[in-house]
């Protein structure tokens, strides 16, 4: 049984409520992780991530400065020198269809919605460490697979023309280690 070490993992979470912010590393530092940082809006959270490094990022949606999309656009440069693979983890409010379809497309990994519990939670962190989404590369999009089906037997109008061409299978060698410890 593969299992997950969270001592190992180093996680970032951000969102502009304290109080959000607090339950949230709460509930992390009960799965055992240790190395829980934290920043208030948006631009914090871009200078924690790109100083930090961290192994998975849990952002709500609604802040200041720049709101939980644009940090996820701004992680998701591929001609980033920091980890444009790192997980992301929505953590917000905006339930609707059209804001999940939103999160996913600007390259969001897990959507989670408030009120949130710690089984919920930690299903999506165990998502990002076990089974990690291969990346996809086009001219429009970098970022998770959008397409939870296995197979690859979507035939809609939106079917990738040159198959499986532009994924990129990616799993760190620390996920990895995190995963089999």
């Amino acid at each position: 049984m593969i299992r997950v070490d969270f001592t190992k993992l180093r996680l970032l979470v951000v969102d502009d409520n304290a109080h959000m912010r607090r339950i949230v590393r709460t509930l992390l530092h009960g799965y055992g992780a240790r190395e829980v940082y934290e920043a208030e809006d948006g631009a914090a959270g871009l200078d924690l991530f790109t100083s930090l490094l961290p192994d998975i990022v849990i952002t709500d949606w609604a802040m200041p400065i720049l709101d939980g999309i644009e940090l996820t656009e701004m992680i998701r440069r591929p001609e980033s020198a920091a980890n444009p693979y790192v997980p992301i983890v929505m953590l917000t409010a905006h339930s609707e269809r059209s804001q999940v379809i939103k999160a996913r497309d600007a390259g969001v990994t897990e959507f989670l919605c408030k009120p949130i519990s710690a089984k919920a939670l930690h299903q999506r962190i165990l998502n990002c460490v076990l089974n990690p989404r291969p990346f996809v590369k086009t001219k429009d999009y970098f970022g998770p697979d959008r397409r939870r089906a296995p197979g690859g037997a979507y035939e809609g109008p939106d079917r990738r023309q040159n198959g499986d061409d532009n994924l990129i299978a990616h799993k760190s060698d620390r996920m990895r280690e995190i995963a089999n410890s």
